[in-house]
């Protein structure tokens, strides 16, 4: 009967193991694909030949300038999204919680236009085309992170000094959610034209805004974090067993929630502050690998970020390619595919 067991327990860790090779083969093929597809149409063979200068492409201006950097900040951005996604729904405990449906998003767009708006950080650049730019990219960073802490501190008192239930922090986020929105829009009501301009253009979910700087700041911090999490990975799992369990196996609930919320909303206010609000990745991805693999936080946490990436990627690409020559902002797609999720989720759970 143990033989049995270890065998059937070996066969699981190795299908889960299988799914993290199959996920990366699949970024890659997407990696290459996303800077292939685009107005221009770039060959396979020349985009493989110039990342790996293997030869000089006629297409590498393209493929370095431009393609390559959007496409990697799709997939840094996604990452962190989903790994976001997958610690909220652990310590709060809700299958629905994510930095979009808890309003960490709204609160990091609320700072980040706190910033444009009341330091200045937006203006007009011309390049031909009029185009809004952030002169001040770290203060907005700063004050998105801080607009993040506000909606994560909130939930954070009202799920451990009023206790309510899982359930109902969904609602607290659609009311946080409203709140930042609502001061979002009273600040734009008092600024400027191209202060406006700034505020909407920086809070569409575009990856193609991030240049390498950018994606360098997103990647240091997605690491860090990434490896607290892993570190972490255990107390993610009997947490799931309920906080009383998991304190009986040593896990400090209180320090583990609220350090998990703080890094996870730090993720989300940097890539929001570089990239705006890109909807739902964060709701989508764990459940997905969830689905496959259960909910093992040994791999949920890096399998999350792998599935993140790759499903931004896709979008962005759709994105670039449903209405050539126009690109719609990546948050469009993330939102159309996300919410018909939400509404099934939520007939699932039948609890709210």
């Amino acid at each position: 009967m143990s033989c049995e067991l270890h065998q059937h327990y070996k066969s699981l860790i190795l299908k889960k193991i299988s799914l993290g090779f199959i996920l990366i083969v699949l970024l890659g093929f997407v990696f290459i694909l996303s800077i292939s597809v685009g107005a221009i149409k770039i060959p396979f063979q020349d985009v493989v030949q110039s990342l790996f200068r293997i030869k000089t492409s006629n297409y590498e201006r393209i493929i370095w300038d431009l393609r390559l950097t959007r496409t990697v900040g799709a997939m840094l951005a996604g990452a962190g999204l989903g790994v976001a996604g997958a610690i909220m729904q652990n310590v709060l405990r809700n299958p629905l919680a994510s930095p979009f449906t808890i309003g960490v998003s709204q609160g990091a767009a609320f700072g980040a236009t706190f910033a444009i708006i009341v330091f200045g950080a937006g203006q007009m650049h011309m390049t031909g085309n009029e185009m809004v730019t952030i002169k001040t990219p770290y203060i907005v960073a700063l004050c998105a992170f801080i607009g993040s802490l506000l909606a994560v501190t909130t939930i954070l008192l009202l799920s451990t000094v009023r206790n309510i239930t899982p359930e109902s922090i969904i609602l607290a986020g659609v009311a946080i959610s409203a709140f930042f929105t609502a001061s979002t829009m009273f600040l734009q009501y008092f600024a400027s034209d191209i202060q406006v301009a700034a505020t909407v253009f920086w809070t569409f979910g575009d990856v193609g805004k991030a240049g390498w700087g950018e994606n360098v700041y997103i990647s240091i911090t997605l690491l860090s974090c990434l490896i607290y999490f892993i570190v972490k990975r255990w107390d993610y799992n009997a947490i799931q067993w309920g906080d009383d369990v998991a304190k009986t196996l040593g896990v400090n609930i209180r320090f583990l929630r609220v350090s998990s919320l703080v890094l996870s909303s730090l993720i989300v206010s940097i890539i929001t502050s570089f990239v705006g609000i890109i909807g739902f990745i964060g709701l989508i991805s764990p459940h997905i690998i969830r689905f496959i693999i259960g909910s093992d936080y040994r791999f949920l946490i890096p399998y999350s970020a792998l599935f993140g990436g790759l499903l931004l990627s896709v979008s962005d690409i759709i994105a670039r390619t449903v209405l050539q020559p126009v690109t719609l902002p990546v948050g469009i797609i993330t939102s159309f595919v996300g919410a018909p999720l939400f509404f099934f989720l939520l007939i699932k759970m039948r609890k709210i």
